[in-house]
């Protein structure tokens, strides 16, 4: 067994990739990052938001470079095309429900208007990253239960403390026939003699079932799960503290996607598939008063231990969402079970 950080998939000994996991094996490694939930389980509906904070401080004020990787474009997500176009992240990012998006996106501004009554007035508007995945197959998604108070609530319980399963945006989620959700994971690295760091945060709700290939090779029967189609969603999280521009960023993003393709994903016609990729190692400055800025970068040559972490990240985060996530039955008697119980039933037979 692995000394590093047990993290869900690693109490099973499914280890992904090679490189050494931070001190929580969770994005919060990264520091200043944090995460909250707020989770809603009423009748048949089982649904939430999950907030990351990028960092304690006035986000509008103080934007962080960022870059995005639309793997297949299939979502309803708010906020892609100005954080593409101008490589930076100006809120908090908010996970949920696809008929949730617009109470996240209202929470986001009323939040940032409070923090800063100027946006909309005497500076721009504010863009509002919100991303969603479709739980629909056990949760009511019709009865929209999720307000912008539940998106504040996300916000007000960000912590260090990354709780992952069903909770928040995942309590609702599945992933390869299994019960899907929240799952992160991190790594850490060398650079110039320094030590950096890249975490990752995942709302799993994707795969269809009999694809699923563990780290060391099983792949669960097909014939022992109910069927379901690749056509959820996955939203990926990448934050670092490596000093990245907007094309690097969107370069680290791009390989979520290898993390995913490892177990088993090919990206369905009918899912949406999005990584976001963050660096918390320089601000930039909304009253930005000099003509010209000085930025540190990576060295171009250097990235590949970047691409390496946010494979292995991504496709931990995947398990460890799916392996912390109980045996659940939802909307209209539809029922996900647990990776964490057909691997304990599979180790019992050997």
């Amino acid at each position: 067994m692995s000394s590093y950080p047990l993290s869900p998939s690693r109490r099973f000994d499914l280890i992904c990739g090679s490189l050494e996991p931070g001190p929580t094996n969770s994005i919060s490694d990264v520091n200043g990052v944090s995460v909250g939930h707020k989770t809603m389980r009423r009748g048949e509906v089982n649904t939430g938001f999950t907030a990351l904070l990028p960092h304690p401080g006035n986000v509008f004020q103080e934007k962080l470079s960022a870059g995005v990787e639309i793997i297949n474009g299939f979502g309803k997500s708010a906020g892609l095309i100005q954080v593409d176009e101008l490589g930076t992240l100006e809120t908090p990012i908010l996970l949920t429900n696809t008929f949730a998006v617009g109470s996240g996106v209202n929470a986001l501004i009323r939040q940032t208007i409070m923090k800063n009554p100027e946006v909309g007035r005497t500076t721009g508007t504010v863009n509002p990253v919100v991303l969603e995945c479709n739980d629909g197959y056990l949760s009511d998604i019709q009865a929209m239960s999720l307000t912008e108070s539940d998106a504040i609530a996300a916000l007000d319980a960000a912590s260090p403390e990354v709780e992952q399963g069903s909770v928040g945006a995942g309590a609702g989620m599945s992933a390869f026939g299994f019960k899907g959700g929240l799952g992160s994971a991190s790594r850490v690295f060398e650079l110039d003699g320094g030590r950096f760091v890249l975490g990752a945060l995942v709302l799993a709700n994707f795969g269809r079932s009999g694809d699923l290939i563990l780290p060391d090779g099983r792949r669960p029967d097909p014939k022992e799960l109910q069927s379901s189609e690749e056509r959820g969603s996955v939203i990926v999280v990448l934050a670092t503290d490596v000093p990245l521009e907007s094309r690097q960023l969107k370069r680290v993003a791009k390989r979520a996607g290898a993390g995913l393709a490892r177990l088993g994903a090919f990206y369905g016609n009918g899912s949406g598939d999005i990584a976001l990729a963050f660096s918390t190692a320089q601000k930039v400055l909304h009253q930005e008063e000099r003509d010209f800025v000085d930025r540190r970068c990576l060295n171009e040559d250097r990235i590949d231990i970047l691409f390496r972490a946010a494979a292995e990240t991504t496709q931990e985060a995947v398990l460890n969402a799916m392996i912390a996530s109980p045996a659940m039955k939802g909307r209209n008697r539809h029922e996900r079970p647990s990776l964490a119980d057909w691997l304990q039933d599979t180790s019992n037979q050997l």
